[in-house]
């Protein structure tokens, strides 16, 4: 069992650093949709973050010198791969954490189903049943949102606070117009915990657990059922290409149906940033409910769908693809 758990770390570290790499940057444009920046649509969100958040800093020869002075390129100066910079805001700290989020969450979920299997057939390696796997997708689940909690908060927070100031509060006037609120993931935590205390690390964990729990299920059992219906009869494991699939349509699905909450954890946790606008879940949705109607919880809908694709298949790639290789000769055919 101890080679297994850290065959599962190793695996879920693998595997959700090649989904945060792959699917940040639509998370940032999600986080920003959802969060009611005034952005409108898809398109214009994008365009807005890579117009106005890549600046750099260049040096250039002074005319009448040979010194070199420093200049802030514009946002609309070409500066090559530096454009795309503002769409990778907050990524450090999911990256650095992540090693233990995703191997929490798929060793949980492999752990029980295990678990189950051994209790209900005397084999852990026997197929599990559609019972099976919405339990252990929704322990999974719960245990996610201890650890996803905070990796989340800090991501958006430090997603969301490069929007400026007018915007984000007009009568905000104790800060200056233009500055980040946070520096980065280590002064983002100190300033929460500073001004929060510890609860505020969990902001918003009753509608990450709400999106979480199902969502997990409609995560693992596609992808379960999906694996197997695709790899043809007498093969010990599904192949890179089937994994593949069967991950990235499994992403979607959850991501997809997981819109309206994951709405209102989104906006639970960008609030704070810069003021305190909710009292609590159903506060949220009351107040997004009657200032922007339903369409509010559908928002970021076709981003979530289209970035879950990329994302989960490179998660259950990686995942797949390292915990067979960890284990030589042992195919791996479940998560």
């Amino acid at each position: 069992m101890g080679s297994l758990q850290l065959e599962d770390f190793v695996a879920g570290w693998i595997g959700g650093a090649a989904s945060v790499i792959v699917g940040h940057p639509l998370d940032t444009v999600k986080t920003r949709l959802q969060a009611g920046q005034g952005y409108g649509n898809t398109l214009n969100c994008i365009l807005t973050v890579y117009r106005n958040e890549s600046p750099t800093l260049t040096y250039e020869r002074d005319d009448d010198s040979s010194r070199k002075c420093l200049r802030i390129l514009g946002p609309f100066e070409w500066a090559g791969h530096r454009h795309v910079v503002g769409f990778f805001k907050g990524m450090s700290f999911p990256l650095a954490s992540i090693a233990v989020y995703s191997s929490v969450t798929f060793g949980v979920f492999s752990n029980t189903q295990r678990f189950i299997s051994q209790q209900r057939y005397g084999d852990s390696n026997h197929a599990p049943a559609l019972s099976d796997l919405i339990v252990a997708s929704m322990v999974a689940g719960v245990v996610s949102v201890g650890i996803g909690g905070p990796v989340d908060l800090i991501k958006i927070r430090l997603q969301m606070q490069t929007q400026t100031f007018f915007k984000a509060n007009i009568n905000l006037k104790h800060r200056a117009i233009g500055f980040p609120a946070y520096r980065g993931p280590i002064h983002c935590v100190s300033s929460i915990l500073r001004q929060e205390g510890l609860a505020g690390m969990y902001r918003g964990a009753g509608a990450m657990l709400l999106r979480d729990v199902p969502g997990y299920c409609l995560y693992f059992i596609p992808y379960t059922v999906l694996c197997g219906w695709i790899t043809p009869e007498g093969c010990i494991s599904p192949s890179p290409s089937s994994v593949w699939m069967a991950g990235g349509i499994a992403g979607a699905i959850s991501w997809g149906t997981a819109t309206p909450m994951d709405v209102v954890k989104s906006r639970l946790q960008a609030d704070g940033v810069y003021l305190n606008k909710y009292k609590g879940i159903i506060d949220c949705i009351s107040q997004s409910y009657h200032s922007e109607g339903l369409k509010v919880f559908v928002r970021g809908l076709t981003v979530n769908a289209v970035r879950g694709f990329p994302m989960s298949a490179a998660m259950f790639l990686g995942y797949e693809l390292s915990r067979k290789a960890l284990r030589g000769d042992q195919a791996a055919t479940n998560p």
